[in-house]
This record gives structure tokens, C-alpha cells and sequence, in this order.
């Protein structure tokens, strides 16, 4: 049986429908853990989570830390019990009128008393260690910042199997890219910082995704961010982007070419701009075919820093790209091959 098994009873289910017993649970275990003076803060943030908030919660009242800790949450404005539910189980929380992962973040960066911070999505359990081993990578000297690794919930369309064998391929990939690229291999779900130098550098809310690695790059400026690969600190989630492209496997081919694609970029770093073209929107006109540019940071030229990689309206996890309507499938990794605007 899986450390998450008993925490699937409550999760993908409405509130209402959560054992009085559990949240009493959960509630007496949270107080239990909340301390006056935390070295580390932990921060959910959830819009819309009410069938996977307790969950989470549940996990991170089993935790087994030796750092004192607080818990807080942040709720974007929920149109849901997401807010009742910090409420049941005593947590305190802020709500953040403007919608995004980088309002959320800011909004629970800006109340955090720890000296860590770290981020908590609503829709991920944590397994028992998960805090103290982030905390253990960032009191190591020279750390500024740590990400881990998460696995995805088995279910009757994503095999046990399957599944291993595309998480062990993401992480392998990952791992590599976390030598020279560190940055690109953060996700926002597992990723854990110092709060001053987060706090000196701010969290980008003018984007609706990719603040977690914008992030991560500017803090690589003050040290050096760890890649935490311990299974003590792999968190569980439900599905984002796998199976976008329907069956596991084309997910899996989709993601393998992308990776193929650009493993260069694991061992080099890139520099310069990207020229591309633009056929929608206008900058200016050269011999009746519009140019515009498209300016990256050093190293970091992806699809998720252009333009025209927006979120997909009916898939708010994954990015579309606006000329194409094509789904990017690793928008955080490389420019697609498919790419209608490079200047070759």
C-alpha cells in the first residue's frame, strides 16, 4: 500500500461528502505542528481545490519534521468551499483577489515568517519527510533554493507501468538538465527557497505560467539551487499535462522527440536572441514580411518566455501556442520543432 492510499478516500471528492472524523483529524494534527517562531513556512495556494484540498491537507498533518514550521494558505478568490475548508481545519489563510500561480505565490511569500518558504499546490500530497528533506537541502551552505520530484496517481487510463516508465524518463531528463539548467528543472509544486532573496527578487505576476522558473533563475544570482531526488521528498499529483495528447503513450512520444530535440541545450549554454516571425499583431514591415523579436534571458530560450505561448483555456496545467492553437507540450524545455516563427 502507498503512503497516499488512505488520503484517495477524500480526494477528487466534494466537501461534503469529507468524514467529520477525518477533518477533526486533520485539524487537531495541523494545530499540533504550527509553531510561534517557524524557521520554515509552508504555503499552499488553491483556486477552485475544494476536491483536493482536505487531501493535501491530510498529508501535511502527518508530517515528520524537526524544524519548527507554519502552516498558511492562500485561496485565489475561490468560487468553491476551498475557503471553508482552510476554515474546518484551522488554517489560516489570505485571499488573493487577483488570479494566477504568481499572484497565489506573492500573496503567500509576502506572510510567511520562516526563513524557507515552500510552495504547496493545492492538488499534490506530500509524503511524511517531504519538509524537513527540502529543509535539510537548503541549511546545506551555498543553497538558495531546492525542487524534487513528483509521480502521478495510477488510475484505469495511466497503468502503474506506463506510468514509471514516463516518470522515469522525465526525471532522468530533469536530473541531466539540473547540471547546467537547474532553473528549467524546477516545478512550482515541489520547489522550496530562501524567503529574503525570493522576497529581493519578487515573484512575476505578469505571466500566467513559468513564474516558478523565472524565479528559480533569478535566484541562481545569490547560490546555487539543489535538485532534491530522494523518494522521501517525491510528491503525488493528480494529471496536468500527460494524457493531453490523448493515450499515455503519445505522451510519452511527444515528450521524448521534444527532449531529443533540444539535448543539446543539456550540456551547453545558449546565448543570444531568437528572431522570429510574426504573422499576427504587427511591429514593423520589412519586404511585405513582418519581423518582430523576441528577447529571452541568457540561456532560457523556450517557448514559455515568447509571446505566443499562452494557457490553454480549456487545460489551465498545459500552454497552447497562439499562432497554431498546437498544444507545447514542453514548453519549459525548448522552442517546439514545430515552430512556425523561426528565422532559420
Amino acid at each position: 500500500m502507498e503512503w497516499y492510499s488512505k488520503y484517495l478516500q477524500v480526494y477528487e471528492k466534494p466537501f461534503a461528502e469529507a468524514p467529520q472524523t477525518v477533518i477533526e483529524e486533520v485539524r487537531r494534527n495541523l494545530a499540533g505542528l504550527q509553531s510561534n517562531e517557524p524557521l520554515v513556512t509552508v504555503s499552499l495556494i488553491g483556486y477552485n481545490e475544494e476536491k483536493h484540498l482536505l487531501a493535501c491537507l491530510w498529508s501535511l498533518s502527518e508530517m515528520k519534521c524537526k524544524y519548527p514550521v507554519e502552516i498558511i494558505g492562500v485561496d485565489n478568490q475561490s468560487k468553491d468551499r476551498t475557503a471553508e475548508i482552510y476554515e474546518a481545519c484551522g488554517v489560516t489563510y489570505f485571499t488573493e483577489t487577483q488570479h494566477s500561480c504568481g499572484f497565489a505565490r506573492l500573496c503567500g511569500l509576502n506572510q510567511a515568517r520562516g526563513k524557507y518558504h515552500i510552495n504547496i499546490d493545492s492538488d499534490t500530497m506530500y509524503p511524511p519527510k517531504y519538509v524537513e528533506t527540502m529543509v535539510d537541502a537548503l541549511e546545506k551552505p551555498g543553497i538558495v533554493a531546492a525542487s524534487s520530484l513528483w509521480s502521478y496517481i495510477p488510475d484505469k487510463d495511466h497503468s502503474w507501468l506506463g506510468l514509471k516508465i514516463y516518470e522515469s524518463t522525465r526525471d532522468l531528463h530533469l536530473w541531466l538538465q539540473s547540471f547546467k539548467r537547474p532553473e528549467l528543472s524546477v516545478r512550482g509544486l515541489v520547489f522550496a527557497y530562501r524567503t529574503e532573496y525570493a522576497r529581493k527578487t519578487g515573484i512575476r505576476t505578469d505571466i500566467i505560467r513559468g513564474e516558478d522558473g523565472y524565479l528559480a533563475l533569478q535566484l541562481k544570482q545569490f547560490g546555487k539551487i539543489a535538485f532534491v531526488r530522494k523518494r522521501r521528498a517525491r510528491a503525488v499529483t493528480g494529471y496536468g499535462t500527460v494524457g493531453a495528447d490523448g493515450t499515455l503513450f503519445n505522451s510519452f512520444k511527444v515528450r521524448v522527440v521534444s527532449r531529443l530535440k533540444g539535448i543539446g541545450g543539456l550540456f551547453t549554454v545558449c546565448k543570444g536572441e531568437v528572431i522570429v516571425r510574426e504573422k499576427n499583431g504587427c511591429n514593423k514591415y520589412t519586404t511585405k514580411t513582418l519581423i518582430r523579436q523576441v528577447f529571452f534571458p541568457e540561456g532560457h530560450e523556450i517557448c514559455r518566455y515568447c509571446p505566443f505561448c499562452v494557457a490553454d483555456p480549456s487545460n489551465h496545467k498545459r500552454e497552447i501556442c497562439q499562432i497554431t492553437g498546437e498544444i507545447l507540450a514542453f514548453a519549459d524545455l525548448v522552442i517546439d520543432g514545430r515552430c512556425p516563427l523561426i528565422d532559420e
